[in-house]
C-alpha cells in the first residue's frame, strides 16, 4: 500500500488526460472495411484467421460441401484426433478420473498404456509441491483480491527458485510444464484462501495428498473439511478435461505462441497467458452466467413460465436487464454455431449433479434458457451464425453447485488450460520460425514537430 492515501485515487487531471488520449486515439469503423482489416482477427461468420498450422487440437463447427461451400455442423472439439466426448465417456464408463489421460494425450500426442499413465499420474503427485516457505513468503504476503493476479504473481515468482528458468530446451521446458501443470491447483486454491483470510475469514492451508487426481485435489484443499463426493470429483474431472485445451486461436493459446517465439522463459509465458485468461471475454463468463441467473430468479416471479423467462431474456438483448450490456451470457460462441460439444456433454452430467445437490428446478431453468436463448436472440439480432449454448452456460451452474468460491471459476479455467498451453508452447519451440509479427496498418496524418516554446 502506497503510503500516501490518495495514491490510487483518479486525480482530475488524469482524467482530462484520459480523455485527451480518447480523443486522438479513435479509429474511423469504415477504415477496417476500407483496408480489409479482420477485427478480432475473425471474418463476419466468426471463422480466424489462419495465423499457424497445429496438431495438438481441432475445432470443428462447418462440414464443406463438394462445390467448397462450408455450412454449419454439430460442433466436435478432438485432441489429437480423438474426440474429446469419447475420452470422457471413456474414463467415465470405466470409473476413474480422465484429466491426467488428457493431459497426457495432449502432451505427448498419444493415448497412454495403463502402465504409462500410473507413471504420470506418481510424476504430478511428485511434483505436486511448492518451494520452502513459499506460501508464507508469497501467496500470504501480500494477498489480492484478485486471485487471477495472485496465481500470475506465484508462477512469475516460481522462476526465482529455479535455477534453469530461462534455460528453453526441449527437456527442461517440459519439466518446467509439469510442475506448473502440478502445483497449479495449490497456487489457486491457497491464493483464494489467503484472499479471504484478508478479508478475516478463517485460514486452511491443507498439504497436497500425491495421491490424488488433479480434480480431487482441489476439492481437497479447499474444503475445510477436506470432504466431497465421488460424484462431485467425477463432474469436476470432467470439466478440466473440457477446458484442458481449445485449438491454437483462442486468447490465452494464442498469446503462449506468440510470447514463447519471442523465446523467453516458460514462467513468463505462462503469466502472459494468465493475463489473457483473465479478461471476462475469455475465462471470466462462466462467472456472468451465474450472476445473470441470480438476476433472473430475482425478476422471474415463476421460473417455469416460459414467457416470462423469454421477456427476460429479450430485456438482456435490450439492455434493460442485469448488467445493461445486451448479452445472454452462455450463449454463442466465436466458433461453434449448432452446439458446443463441452457443454452438451455438462449437460448430462450437471442433471445427475443437480439431484445430488437438491437443485433440480434450477436445473429446469438453465434447460429452459438453453432452448430459449438461441430463438430469442434470432429474433433480435441480424445473425451470420447459429448460437447456442457454451461450455461457460454449464460449467458455471456445476461450480455454483459444488459452492465453490466465485473468484476460483476463472483459476480453474487455468488449473486445465495450462496443459494446453504447455503443449503449444513446446509445439512453438519445436517448429520455431520466425517471431510471431503481425502488421497494423497507419491511418493517421504527418505532421511537422514543433519545438516546445512554439506549441
Amino acid at each position: 500500500m502506497a503510503s500516501n492515501p490518495n495514491y490510487y485515487d483518479l486525480r482530475p487531471e488524469v482524467r482530462a488526460m484520459a480523455a485527451d488520449a480518447r480523443k486522438h486515439s479513435r479509429i474511423n469503423a469504415a477504415d477496417y472495411e476500407k483496408y480489409d482489416v479482420k477485427r478480432g482477427l475473425r471474418d463476419l461468420n466468426g471463422k480466424g484467421v489462419v495465423a499457424g498450422l497445429t496438431e495438438i487440437s481441432e475445432v470443428h463447427a462447418k462440414e464443406k460441401l463438394p462445390d467448397g461451400t462450408e455450412i454449419p455442423c454439430e460442433g466436435k472439439l478432438y485432441y489429437r484426433g480423438v474426440d474429446v466426448e469419447e475420452l470422457v465417456a471413456g474414463s467415465l464408463r470405466e470409473n476413474r478420473f480422465g484429466f491426467e489421460e488428457a493431459a497426457y494425450l495432449l502432451l505427448l500426442g498419444r493415448l497412454p498404456t495403463v502402465k504409462e499413465l500410473e507413471e504420470f499420474r506418481q510424476l504430478l503427485g511428485y511434483y505436486r509441491t511448492l518451494p520452502n516457505n513459499f506460501v508464507r513468503d508469497v501467496i500470504l504476503k501480500a494477498p489480492s483480491r484478485d486471485v487471477m493476479n495472485s496465481l500470475a504473481r506465484s508462477v512469475l515468482n516460481m522462476a526465482a527458485y529455479d535455477s534453469r528458468a530461462d534455460n528453453i530446451s526441449l527437456s527442461n521446458v517440459m519439466r518446467q510444464c509439469l510442475q506448473l501443470i502440478s502445483v497449479f491447483p495449490l497456487l489457486s486454491v491457497y491464493g483464494c484462501q489467503a484472499s479471504n483470510y484478508k478479508e478475516g475469514n478463517s485460514l486452511y492451508i491443507h498439504a497436497p495428498d500425491p495421491e490424488l487426481s488433479t480434480a480431487e485435489t482441489i476439492l481437497h484443499l479447499l474444503r475445510p473439511d477436506s470432504q466431497y463426493s465421488p460424484w462431485e470429483a467425477k463432474v469436476l474431472d470432467a470439466c478440466l478435461t473440457l477446458h484442458a485445451e481449445h485449438g491454437g486461436g483462442n486468447n490465452s493459446t494464442f498469446t503462449t505462441h506468440v510470447v514463447t517465439s519471442s523465446g523467453t522463459d516458460t514462467y513468463s509465458c505462462m503469466a502472459a497467458a494468465l493475463a489473457s485468461l483473465k479478461g471476462p471475454r475469455h475465462g471470466g463468463a462462466n462467472i456472468m452466467v451465474v450472476r445473470m441467473f441470480a438476476d433472473m430468479k430475482e425478476q422471474v416471479r415463476d421460473w417455469r413460465d416460459e414467457e416470462e423467462v423469454e421477456a427476460y431474456l429479450r430485456a438482456l438483448l435490450d439492455k434493460r436487464a442485469f448488467d445493461k450490456s445486451g448479452l445472454i451470457y452462455g450463449m454463442g460462441h466465436a466458433v461453434y454455431s449448432l452446439s458446443d460439444p463441452r457443454a452438451k456433454l455438462l449437460r448430462s452430467l450437471v442433471e445427475k449433479l443437480s439431484a445430488e445437490k437438491g437443485r433440480q428446478e434450477d436445473y429446469q431453468l438453465y434447460s429452459m434458457v438453453e432452448r430459449l436463448g438461441p430463438k430469442v436472440i434470432a429474433g433480435e439480432r441480424k445473425m451470420y451464425k447459429g448460437v447456442s449454448a457454451n461450455v461457460d452456460f454449464y460449467s458455471g451452474f456445476v461450480y455454483h453447485m459444488m459452492e465453490l468460491p466465485l473468484e476460483l471459476y476463472t483459476p480453474l479455467f487455468a488449473i486445465a488450460r495450462v496443459v494446453g498451453w504447455s503443449a503449444h508452447r513446446m509445439e512453438e519451440l519445436i517448429n520455431m520460425g520466425k517471431i510471431i509479427r503481425p502488421a497494423y496498418q497507419y491511418v493517421g496524418k504527418h505532421r511537422p514537430y514543433q519545438l516546445l516554446e512554439e506549441r
